[in-house]
């Protein structure tokens, strides 16, 4: 499995904080700050937009640092992805994800 899967499966090299982190992009840093405060109707600001990955040691945005469930789950489990938990199938959270993003199933899977 690589490393830049986070532990739901999402692809961290396809997420934009993650792009702006490593090409250091002001400009993808600010539009993902607007979006995401739009979306989550919070106050996300550029600075926030920083992230090495959910599983690298590094810099990660406040919501994949402290506020993500499955993320917390994974690390208290001590499993490697929520691929290698037997309650895959049946966990609501990591579920919810997977209904709205099919490939990060498939990540865990492959």
């Amino acid at each position: 499995m690589r490393d830049m899967i986070a532990y739901c499966g999402l692809d961290c090299e396809k997420c934009d904080a993650y792009i702006a982190t490593v090409n250091d992009d002001q400009a993808l840093r600010e539009r993902t700050a607007e979006l995401w405060a739009a979306l989550n109707g919070a106050p996300i600001r550029p600075e926030h937009i920083n992230c090495e990955g959910c599983r690298a040691s590094g810099l990660k945005t406040v919501f994949c640092e402290s506020l993500c469930g499955v993320r917390r789950c994974a690390l208290e489990r001590g499993v490697e992805t929520c691929g290698r938990c037997p309650e895959l199938g049946s966990c609501p959270a990591v579920g919810a994800i997977h209904s709205g993003s099919p490939s990060a199933l498939e990540n865990l899977r492959g």
